[in-house]
């Protein structure tokens, strides 16, 4: 979201606590893009997001008037989101999680070429960009929570560390530490498997049948090829250059924003809608 000045933000709150549905409405619109992009990133899947963006955002609406404007609104409500995807286990790979090594097998020796076309008539090219950008956000999913987490606000939201250590509760330092070694990790694991951003062998257009196949796939439903597509910068007003850049962040270029589903706009529209609204001035 462009920023505003706390001060304007704790007018906004003030407003939104009192009851206010437009104000309200414009807190909700301006970070609703940064909380679903921080669960997709964290759970792998959009319906997955779509759910915990869902729980997120009205999380944030119960709990306004706890915002003092200590840290930026946007940081507050990255601590709301962090916080609830860390813990959340509703999700798909909370249930059958992965690691590098099972992904590594099987792009070594999953049997491509035993799958018939099940292609249905969807042009091949537009399947294997979607297995592109699916494959890549899963394989966030190899790394533990805390890991996948710090990546992320890292790689794609580029949050100073001190902002981004108080949000996981660790110092600059080890968040910096802990970063330069996960992009390692992750780079050394493209660079060995992947042909689309590394050196690998590997190329999603030929396994996009398996992919079908092994249900990782859906020729009906792109999620990816169909969600709209936006510029990191109109998503939040980065703070400051993270300190310590490396020069891995050119092999991370997967990491790519959307707009929020229609369906949870339409979901949060209706709460903001409803009676349920005065609860917040109850808060």
């Amino acid at each position: 979201m462009n920023e505003n000045t706390n001060e304007e933000l704790q007018i906004l709150v003030g407003k939104a606590t009192a009851g206010d549905k437009k104000a309200l409405e414009t807190l909700v619109e301006g970070v609703q893009d940064i909380v679903f992009n921080l669960s997709l990133r964290m759970l792998g899947t959009f319906a997955d997001a779509e759910d915990a963006a869902q729980d997120i955002l009205l999380k944030m609406i119960t709990h306004l008037s706890s915002f003092r404007g200590d840290s930026s609104f946007t940081t507050w409500v990255f601590s709301i989101a962090v916080n609830h995807l860390k813990n959340y286990r509703k999700h798909m790979f909370a249930h059958y999680p992965l690691s590098f090594e099972y992904y590594g097998d099987d792009i070594e020796n999953g049997k491509i070429k035993d799958v018939p076309d099940l292609t249905q008539n969807v042009e091949k090219d537009i399947l294997a960009e979607e297995l592109k950008m699916s494959c890549t956000n899963v394989m966030l999913q190899c790394l533990d929570t805390e890991s996948r987490c710090i990546f992320i606000l890292g790689t794609m939201f580029k949050i100073d560390s001190r902002i981004a250590g108080d949000i996981l509760g660790i110092s600059p330092e080890a968040y910096r530490k802990r970063l330069s070694r996960i992009r390692k990790k992750m780079a050394d694991f493209l660079s060995q498997y992947c042909g689309e951003y590394g050196s690998g062998r590997c190329r999603c257009k030929d396994r996009v049948n398996y992919a079908i196949q092994s249900r990782r796939l859906d020729p009906m439903r792109l999620d990816y090829m169909t969600a709209a597509e936006i510029p990191i910068k109109t998503m939040i007003d980065v703070k400051s250059a993270m300190e310590d850049i490396d020069d891995l962040s050119q092999d991370f270029s997967f990491c790519k924003p959307y707009r929020s589903p229609e369906r949870t706009k339409r979901l949060i529209q209706e709460f903001l809608n409803s009676t349920q609204l005065s609860i917040i001035k109850n808060l």
